[in-house]
């Protein structure tokens, strides 16, 4: 089993939700930030959010800022990723990640990922 358990993809319309779960150990969650991460055929790994789960702080990619937001909960060990008004363009394999940055290449651990699919 791995340190990061994502759940919560799936197929969605455009303009639907879905929420997105990344569960870990207390100690990943304490120490790390936890970033979402996405990944498109074809295209690079590219940062979605990320949280300093010890001072709440949280940053977005500029594709998603306004429709996307990062969350966690301290008594589960879980960071969250809702995501609104989805768009054809955010279909991607989505990752979580946990890291001393919120850089792609700063992740010390990685989740399995889940599948997100907009239809148009």
């Amino acid at each position: 089993q791995g340190q990061l358990e994502e759940s919560g993809g799936g197929l969605v319309q455009a303009g639907g939700s879905l929420r997105l779960s990344c569960t870990t150990n207390d100690f990943i969650y304490d120490y790390y930030n936890i970033g979402w991460f996405r990944e498109a055929p074809g295209k690079e790994r590219e940062g979605v959010s990320c949280i300093n789960t010890s001072n709440g702080f949280t940053s977005y990619g500029d594709s998603v800022k306004g429709r996307f937001t990062t969350s966690a909960d301290r008594a589960k060990s879980t960071v969250y990723l809702q995501m609104r008004s989805l768009k054809p363009e955010d279909t991607a394999v989505y990752y979580c990640g946990a890291g001393h940055s919120c850089d792609v290449t700063g992740q010390s651990y990685w989740g399995q990922g889940t599948q997100v699919t907009v239809s148009s």
